[in-house]
């Protein structure tokens, strides 16, 4: 079976075309089939299975490399070896829990939120981005005392329930939650005549602020995550963000920063996506790359907001900031501090994004190459000059890409943006490989 969220893929695997598949992986896919439950997908039309990886480099069974400029998980290159050292020997030493003192989850607290602003400065450990979403919003709502929470048109958060019911990106079949309110994301093709972003966005989020109060909610959150990865990928864009700050803090309500996939060095040479902002958010959530694949998350706190939830109500999670995944964490940020990541990855995504922009000047079937950091978007659309989106072109793209074994993805209202988001392990001959495969299919295809 496959959810109705999964329909936003432009790129699936349909169990009807099973005969196509290649023996070794048809096999495979019948299991599946018969033993997991429902809503799983496998990605393009012709699945692949790996059994090794490396840097930015999947490997099948029969040796072949694929290129993986998708996979923001291992954020610093699958298997990296001081990660799986790191691993290794925790696992092979101890692994418990919280609720003890241990050492080295106290250091690793310490030094993650050194890499916050002075006013961050408390953490709780989670095991995933939507835990720690989940965890935030508790926090606002008993914090604020409000019901309503804020987000992006096309925006996704997670999956829990309370995390569901703010993700539109689910699809139709997964109902938002009556106190929740869309708003535009930053996107300047969006604005009316002669209104600029920041003038829109703090319009948007008023708008929310007025219809929540009518309808007896109140503000308890604008929730953000500003790379806009779902709605289309727009971390590019600036100076929008303080007006809608200011218009939640007004009334009420706080502001979290999902940092799940903006964050760990993924939209520029800063840390962290709002960095860019000027704005210092009331909480940061983080997941996904935290652990380069090993689960762990976390809420990062200003103390005033979570203080009166963490005397009045226990919240305990049996693996978040346990041992091993606290020490994934720790050999995450060495590699980050050593081989100075989020600079080389910045360095990195200039020439891609550059390149890509090349090779798509003056085709009538991409409105837009947009990004930043390590992080890139292009828009297919069905004719430049009056565009619309063309989620079926982008699908002939990502599969063209797949038939030469590089691996992407898709994001916005109509999956029609490719998404290209590899880990920040990525290399200069990398992005060279990228481009000429690239440059091949748009040659049939843009």
């Amino acid at each position: 079976m496959v959810s109705l969220g999964a329909s936003r893929y432009p790129s699936r695997f349909d169990p009807a075309n099973l005969d196509a598949v290649s023996p070794a992986v048809r096999a495979n896919i019948e299991r599946r089939l018969e033993i997991l439950g429902p809503g799983y997908l496998l990605v393009y039309n012709d699945p692949v299975a790996f059994v090794r990886g490396s840097g930015a480099h999947l490997f099948d069974a029969e040796g072949h490399d694929f290129l993986d400029a998708y996979n923001n998980v291992p954020v610093v290159g699958h298997c990296h070896p001081h990660v799986v050292e790191a691993v290794n020997r925790q696992v092979a030493t101890l692994n418990t829990n919280t609720r003890y003192a241990q050492e080295g989850l106290v250091d690793y607290a310490e030094r993650l939120v050194s890499y916050f602003p002075d006013e961050l400065s408390r953490v709780t450990f989670a095991c995933s981005g939507s835990e720690a979403n989940d965890l935030a919003l508790r926090v606002a709502k008993h914090y604020t005392g409000h019901q309503g929470v804020i987000v992006t048109r096309w925006a996704y958060h997670g999956i829990t329930s309370q995390i569901a019911e703010i993700s539109p990106a689910l699809g139709e079949g997964s109902s938002l939650g009556a106190g929740v309110r869309e708003i535009d994301p930053p996107n300047p093709s969006l604005l009316p005549d002669g209104v600029s972003l920041a003038e829109h966005m703090r319009e948007e989020v008023r708008r929310a602020i007025a219809d929540l109060r009518r309808h007896g909610f109140g503000t308890a959150a604008l929730v953000l995550d500003l790379s806009h990865m779902s709605d289309g990928i727009f971390p590019e864009q600036r100076d929008y963000l303080a007006g809608m700050v200011d218009e939640v803090h007004g009334a009420g309500g706080v502001f979290i920063a999902d940092e799940v996939q903006s964050g760990f060095g993924r939209t520029g040479a800063q840390m962290w996506g709002f960095a860019s902002h000027n704005v210092v958010p009331d909480m940061v959530t983080l997941g996904k790359p935290m652990g380069n694949g090993i689960p762990l998350s976390g809420v990062v706190f200003r103390p005033e907001v979570a203080r009166e939830f963490g005397e009045q109500v226990r919240y305990f999670n049996t693996f978040g900031g346990s041992s091993v995944p606290i020490a994934a964490g720790a050999a995450v940020l060495d590699v980050f501090e050593q081989e100075n990541v989020a600079v080389r990855a910045a360095g990195v995504g200039e020439q891609l994004r550059a390149g890509l922009r090349s090779i798509t000047a003056g085709s009538a079937h991409v409105a837009e190459v947009r990004g930043s950091g390590l992080l890139a978007g292009v828009e297919i659309v069905t004719d430049a000059a009056t565009p619309t989106p063309d989620k079926q072109r982008a699908m002939r793209v990502i599969d063209g890409l797949r038939e030469r074994r590089v691996l992407i993805s898709a994001a916005g209202p109509e999956a029609h943006v490719l998404k290209i988001r590899p880990p920040l392990a990525l290399t200069e001959s990398d992005v060279s490989r990228f481009l000429e495969s690239f440059a091949e299919v748009a040659g049939v295809h843009l």
